[in-house]
């Protein structure tokens, strides 16, 4: 079984959330459905990117990195792309 560490965006808003969850179907269904208090009022969310890992620590390091400045710059970076494409509707 995997564990995820995904990052989704408020169509919203734009804005970012990253978050961890052995489920990311259900997860981003509560996220959409309000369940959550830091998301609700954002909805609704599209999912950007996951990662897998087999071990639940490995998974909840990664998600405390990217959830910091210089993880949120990797993730920016990686992500270069996708935002280059929305910002410009290429």
């Amino acid at each position: 079984m995997f564990n995820y560490v995904y990052v989704i965006q408020s169509n919203k808003t734009d804005n970012l959330y990253v978050g961890y969850s052995s489920d990311i179907k259900k997860r981003l269904e509560e996220h959409n459905s309000g369940k959550n208090f830091s998301t609700k009022s954002k909805v609704p969310w599209s999912l950007i990117h996951y990662e897998a890992y087999k071990n639940m620590k490995d998974t909840i390091r990664r998600e405390k990195y990217l959830k910091t400045n210089q993880g949120s710059r990797l993730l920016k970076r990686m992500l270069r792309e996708f935002f280059y494409e929305k910002k410009y509707n290429v």
